[in-house]
């Protein structure tokens, strides 16, 4: 089972991605309420795929990286930006979610033009480190 838990974890990201893009399409549209219910639903998906992340890290502890030559140094700077972007985007998620529940909409927006670009793009580089790691240069036992 745990060797499935990188192909859940990509699922989880590409399906905060879809919600997050959707939910910020229907703010546009002034759909509060579809807004609102997809980013629920989008730190949910957050929320479960951190909870399987430690816990698969837990188990199997760092995923050593088996490419070599030019990929290497890409791939540690692509990580390096995921992991301080993805302890940053925590703190800014729940603040952005607080101001939004307290229902002052307008800090609220403020720090979401801050937010859903950095959370789109921890997304997206998770996907990137997980295909990179688990596809095409394969981990090592």
């Amino acid at each position: 089972m745990i060797q499935i838990l990188p192909h859940v974890l990509a699922s989880l990201n590409i399906t905060a991605i879809c919600l997050i893009t959707i939910s910020f399409y229907q703010i546009k549209q002034q759909n509060r309420i579809a807004h609102r219910n997809l980013m629920l639903a989008a730190l949910l998906i957050s929320i479960i795929f951190m909870a399987i992340y430690l816990f698969y890290h837990s188990l199997v502890g760092n995923v050593k990286f088996a490419g070599q030559g030019i990929i290497r140094p890409i791939y540690f700077s692509i990580l390096i930006s995921h992991v301080l972007l993805a302890t940053f985007i925590i703190p800014l998620i729940l603040t952005t979610i607080s101001f939004s529940l307290r229902k002052k909409f307008d800090t609220h927006k403020r720090i979401a033009r801050w937010a859903l670009p950095i959370w789109i793009y921890v997304s997206i580089t998770g996907i990137i480190i997980y295909v990179l790691a688990f596809h095409v240069y394969l981990p090592q036992n």
